[in-house]
């Protein structure tokens, strides 16, 4: 059920909205001044507040602003007696959601309120307090949506990705989606697509890294019956799917010149055609692609075309590996483990401290996709409350403690005779070596020349296994 703060000081109406509202299946409190609306928000999270723009101790403007840096991920709708388009424009731009006029209607104020919590939910802004970054505060759970998998974070990194979605959710602009791969293209790409006015339409994903040159105009336009050997059915392509809503090209980087080409009239003329048919169809598809290419040097090399990257280049967002978002690895992490939970009927309840130390110290090459397979395998291994070192794949957990011995090594004095000299410089060299290939033995012991016996024996010197 979702929870309502009403914030007026005419108590009358406070009751009457709370009323209607508790009707309508949500779950309301009621504060008469911005410290007590301040002190109800200190105590549980709401959904949404709607707040009367005059206040016996303050306005909804300050209310607004105060909200918006505390609990940033609540919506605010403010409700006032006379109508100023300056202040609604203010308004707006600091944070709220709406801005509603007295005297109040029923089906205006609840298809408003429906429509504020859908954008909530859709951007994932569920309560978040501030991280610690105490070693040993755990990091807060996040409400993980189902819908569009988007998880939003408190690091720098994450507050500037979740801007851009905002900003430029509610356009038509063709967006290109950069970054490593499994930083979570596709799961921004949904973010956007459902904080648009296309959010009722169709969201359609197509993975362009998979399509070969003889598939690809099937699957882009489609195809009629009998167009060519083996069309035994009418098909209906990606395009036509996503009329009136979003088509997301994941990997574009990886698509043939010629199906660059086809592409390009598509989109300048948005209008395609079956293959085998004569009849155009019209479109009105916002298109979002992704790619962990760099396009500018693909169209140096002459692998894209330049024109179609102009075409799709009219915003672009470049996602931060995991690596550079800080504890929001954390709250990633309780994510997961609350999905891994559902699928797999697990109560599997946190992250013991050792493996939360080695999720912020770990580089995370596959970052958020690696993080969320980590979790399910070692939520389907745990059979305790808490998620332990040993349930991690060996990769990570050796990493950590390469990590541990790695810091010890520096502490410690520099030693004073030859032979502990040599040690340290072994042990540093084979350090270096399994960092360099992300802790994959097999290699490691080629690079450094000695069999994988000898090197298993060295790692348990140091405590790299047991």
């Amino acid at each position: 059920m979702r929870k309502i703060l009403i914030v007026d000081d005419e108590i009358n109406i406070g009751i009457l909205l709370s009323k209607f509202l508790t009707r309508n299946s949500f779950s309301v409190s009621t504060a008469t001044s911005g410290v007590s609306a301040m002190e109800y928000l200190a105590k549980e999270y709401y959904d949404l507040v709607l707040c009367d723009y005059r206040l016996e101790d303050t306005d909804g403007k300050e209310m607004l602003i105060k909200i918006k840096e505390k609990y940033p991920r609540t919506g605010v709708i403010i409700i006032t007696g006379y109508s100023d388009i300056k202040l609604a424009v203010e308004l707006i731009k600091l944070g709220a959601y709406d801005y509603i006029t007295k005297p109040l209607y029923p089906d205006e104020i609840l298809n408003t309120i429906n429509k504020s919590i859908e954008t909530q939910i859709a951007l994932n802004v569920a309560p978040l307090p501030e991280v610690s970054e105490t070693p040993k505060q755990r990091a807060p759970k996040q409400i993980y949506n189902h819908t569009d998998n988007f998880v939003a974070g408190q690091s720098n990194a994450s507050k500037h990705l979740l801007k851009q979605i905002q900003l430029v959710a509610p356009t038509s602009y063709s967006v290109i989606l950069t970054g490593e791969s499994g930083t979570g293209k596709e799961s921004v790409a949904k973010a956007i697509h459902l904080n648009s006015p296309r959010k009722d339409a169709p969201f359609v994903a197509m993975d362009c890294g998979s399509l070969t040159k003889e598939l690809a105009g099937s699957e882009f336009f489609g195809h009629e019956k009998g167009s060519f050997t083996g069309a035994l059915y009418t098909k209906i392509g990606h395009f036509e799917m996503a009329n009136g809503g979003t088509l997301f090209l994941d990997e574009v980087g990886n698509l043939s010149y010629d199906i660059q080409a086809a592409l390009l009239r598509t989109v300048q003329e948005r209008k395609i055609k079956r293959i085998g048919s004569t009849k155009e169809i019209d479109l009105d598809v916002r298109i979002i692609v992704a790619t962990n290419e760099n396009l500018g040097n693909a169209i140096q090399k002459g692998k894209f075309r330049e024109d179609l990257y102009h075409r799709f280049n009219e915003f672009s967002i470049d996602l931060p590996p995991l690596s550079q978002r800080g504890r929001d690895i954390l709250i990633f992490a309780n994510t997961f483990l609350e999905v891994a939970n559902q699928e797999l009927g697990r109560n599997v309840q946190g992250f013991s401290q050792e493996v939360e130390d080695c999720f912020l110290t770990y580089n995370w090459p596959g970052n958020v996709r690696e993080l969320k397979n980590v979790i399910r395998r070692a939520t389907l291994l745990t059979e305790t409350q808490e998620i332990q070192l040993k349930a991690l794949p060996l990769e990570i957990s050796t990493y950590a403690r390469a990590n541990a011995i790695e810091t010890t090594m520096s502490r410690n004095e520099r030693p004073r005779d030859l032979k502990n000299a040599a040690l340290e410089a072994e042990y540093e060299a084979i350090l270096k070596v399994l960092r360099e290939v992300n802790f994959n033995k097999t290699k490691a012991a080629k690079i450094l020349n000695i069999d994988r016996k000898t090197l298993y024996n060295k790692m348990r010197a140091i405590n790299l296994e047991k």
